[in-house]
């Protein structure tokens, strides 16, 4: 069967159609949602701070995996160390570091009275290293962070609050907030924390599950930890697998965003790229492995997570079709219709618009969490020349690098691009 040029005109015409409407649609979703979530909730919350006193404090432990952080580990565990939040321990579990972290974990023991550290052998990853964490905490509730963060005093207390107002909440991601800002990709992260993963977790609250927690401030209850089965080895991405599985086994989850934790990320784009495929090739390979749970166990409400997990993945190989069917039509010296160009018309600015509109709208509602942030506001309108393309690029190739991961493969560490720190 021979396709003509119009059938070929007609389908790239309603690829370009998708590659607009989708995001256009999924923009005044977030925004709908998050208004939704501060009026049922934000609204009548007090701002991060101080919490109101609590009816009990339980036994709270911080799990603290390590890998080769023995650039941050001692600021990381001075700023823990002075968690407001009166019954709790920290374990440290260093995973087969090859740097100074299993030295300076024990010249910690002797600091501070609260610290229990565990030694792995081997690089084990950072399922492995939660796991023994889980094994050697006391605590009801485990609050989980990564080696390069600085945890607010009160974010225990507030998760604390949190699963003390429903029995039924299984996990709580808190509201990570970019600490390194000296170049542009810091300062677009800034935006895309609070205009896009800020208001994606407000609006999947909302409406009842979350795609998944932020692995790098979360906390859970060690009840729906062991239910679900553990943090899974195999998983590269260990929050949004545990996240969807903890779901599926009945549990809920939620967004607190007056848990604040403070974090690097990557600064150059070689960091960037690496850490947003792993993410895609992650998220990707945890969906894929709980299609089935999902569908067995009738846990429906995590349908509409996956049908948007699959549709945004749809829209990025049609991104990267559109944009490789133009330039092969234009190489040939072929006559295409304007209607099927990538470079974005009157609909790019539509869309622009409402994503300065999207944007706004997060950094408000942050606000009442960090001060000064609708200073970025300048640097976000950049955010779309770069992000869609890679997140595209890493969602599309991600996804077929999941289909071909051995299903026995572990997720092993690897140090990330932490970014440049402001002084």
């Amino acid at each position: 069967m021979t396709l003509d040029y119009e059938t070929i005109h007609k389908t790239f015409k309603f690829i370009n159609m998708f590659c607009f409407g989708y995001p256009f649609v999924m923009a005044w979703y977030w925004i709908t949602g998050s208004f939704l979530y501060f009026l049922i909730r934000e609204r009548h919350e007090p701002p991060a701070g101080i919490p109101p006193a609590l009816p009990a404090y339980p036994f709270v432990s911080v799990l603290l995996p390590c890998f080769n952080e023995s650039e941050q580990l001692e600021e990381t565990m001075s700023v823990l160390m002075q968690l407001d939040y009166p019954n709790f321990e920290v374990i440290a579990i260093n995973d087969g570091s090859s740097d100074d972290t299993a030295t300076i974990l024990n010249s910690l023991l002797m600091r501070y009275p609260k610290l229990r550290v565990a030694h792995l052998v081997e690089n084990q990853g950072k399922s492995t290293a939660l796991n023994t964490g889980l094994f050697l905490s006391k605590g009801e509730i485990l609050v989980c962070i990564d080696g390069d963060a600085l945890l607010d005093p009160h974010a225990a207390t507030w998760f604390v609050r949190y699963f003390q107002t429903n029995k039924n909440i299984g996990a709580l991601t808190g509201n990570p907030r970019i600490r390194n800002r000296s170049t542009l990709l810091g300062r677009l992260q800034i935006g895309e924390f609070s205009s896009i993963v800020g208001m994606i977790k407000r609006t999947q609250t909302v409406y009842g599950s979350l795609f998944t927690v932020s692995g790098v401030i979360c906390a859970f209850r060690k009840a729906a930890v062991m239910e679900a089965g553990f943090w899974s080895p195999g998983a590269m991405t260990d929050d949004v697998d545990l996240t969807l599985r903890i779901q599926s086994a009945g549990w809920d989850v939620a967004f607190e965003p007056k848990a604040l934790c403070w974090i690097l990320m990557p600064e150059k784009l070689k960091g960037l790229w690496r850490q947003r495929l792993r993410w895609s090739e992650g998220g990707s390979q945890a969906v894929l492995k709980v299609t089935k749970e999902i569908v067995s166990k009738r846990a429906w409400g995590l349908v509409p997570i996956l049908l948007n997990f699959y549709v945004s993945t749809i829209w990025a190989f049609c991104i990267l079709g559109s944009i490789a069917f133009w330039c092969a039509m234009k190489s040939l010296g072929l006559d295409v219709d304007d209607s099927l160009s990538p470079i974005p018309d009157w609909w790019g600015t539509i869309l622009s618009c409402t994503y300065l509109f999207q944007s706004i709208i997060g950094l408000m509602l942050d606000s009442r969490y960090e001060k000064g942030i609708l200073k970025s506001f300048a640097w976000i309108i950049w955010y779309p020349l770069l992000y869609w393309l890679m997140q595209s690029t890493t969602a599309a190739l991600g996804f077929l690098r999941a289909l071909k991961r051995p299903a026995q493969a572990k997720g092993t560490w690897i140090s990330p691009d932490r970014g440049i720190k402001d002084d």
